[in-house]
This record gives structure tokens, sequence and C-alpha cells, in this order.
């Protein structure tokens, strides 16, 4: 029996190649998003791959307008927390005003820092709850690492830890600033205003 030709195998061998090294469509690993504020522009990874239902909940806000017109309100230094014997240093903030509030989505699981990996280090954004799978719209960004927000952590008593969804890239010089506002207890006298929070390509 004669081998098969050249001519006969080109064909298939062509198909076959082309099945193994077709490019296949790549999920997106990270968003970048643009934080506008009073206090001037932050950037933030959003971690979409890692913290999936976290960040797709932070980018739907982010779709629907929902940050623009809110406000980084409260900052938690180690001058302002005198009742709490572990203390922590972030930023907070989220959506403002009673039409908002209509329009917030229904609270989402946690997801803990010990499945997805992420930690609560300097830039990190997170996000605000009281219960473990209370969170909805409320965010901060830790300044500093904040071991005592992770898994097992010692900040909330439940030891479940914050859900962290993005990583300050630009702009914590911005984030500082914010932090070291004039303060009522933990709440700025002067909120900073999010002018919007926006999708960017750039990074």
């Amino acid at each position: 029996m004669r081998p098969p030709s050249l001519r006969t195998v080109a064909p298939q061998l062509v198909v076959w190649l082309g099945a193994i090294f077709a490019v296949q469509p790549v999920a997106a690993q990270s968003v970048m998003v643009d934080i506008l504020t009073s206090e001037g522009p932050i950037r933030a990874e959003i971690y979409v791959d890692r913290a999936p239902i976290t960040a797709q909940n932070f980018l739907a806000y982010v779709d629907d307008a929902l940050f623009d017109g809110g406000s980084f309100f409260r900052v938690v230094r180690m001058d302002n927390q005198p009742n709490d014997s572990v203390r922590i240093e972030v930023i907070q903030g989220g959506p403002d005003g009673p039409a908002v509030r209509d329009r917030l989505r229904p609270a989402i699981p946690l997801e803990r820092t010990r499945d997805t990996g992420l930690r609560h280090v300097d830039g990190a954004l997170s996000m605000a709850r009281g219960g473990a799978d209370s969170a909805r719209s409320q965010f901060f960004i830790c300044i500093g690492d904040q071991p005592s927000l992770d898994f097992g952590g010692n900040r909330n008593l439940d030891g479940q830890g914050f859900a962290v969804f993005g990583q300050v890239i630009e702009g914590m010089d911005v984030v500082r600033r914010i932090q070291q506002g004039v303060t009522e207890g933990q709440r700025l006298v002067e909120p900073i205003t999010i002018e919007h929070v926006r999708r960017t390509s750039g990074r």
C-alpha cells in the first residue's frame, strides 16, 4: 500500500495546525478605572479575574454612573480610633444622595482573601461591609499594609475579613491627602467629592 502523498495530507495538516495554533479569545484579567475626585485623580486596576463577584459589582456601579457625585466621607487614622484595639488606616467612599439609594444593587457574597489570594496591601481597594455577605456599594482604600483586614484578621470579630478587588496604581498621594482631612471622629468635615468614575484603557 502506497503512503499518502503530500498533496493528500497537506490540507488535513493545515486544518490540524490551524486548530492547534488558533488564536483563542482571552478573558479580561483586569479593568482600569479612573476615579476623579475634588482632591485629584486616582487610577485603579480592578481584578475581574481574581475577585469576579466583587469586581463586577463595582463595575456595574461604574457603568451606571452611580459613583458620580458621591464622596469619600470617612477616613481612619491612628489618631481617630481611640476605642479600637486593632487599628487600621483607610479612606472610605461610595455613592451618595436619596435618588441613588433607590438604585443600589442587592448585597453580594463575600469573596474572602483566603480564596482570592488578594491582600489588604498599601493601595488595595476593598468593600466595606457589616455582616459577612452585606457589601453593596461602599468601598475603601488602604493606606499602608492592613493584614488585620484579611481573612483570619482580628479587625472584625467574625474573622472573615473584607473583599479586596483592586489596587491603586496612580494617585496614592491623593489618597493620603484625603486621609489627612479635618474630621469629627472619623467623618470628614468636608467630604471629598467623587466627580466621576470611568473605565479607561490606559495604564
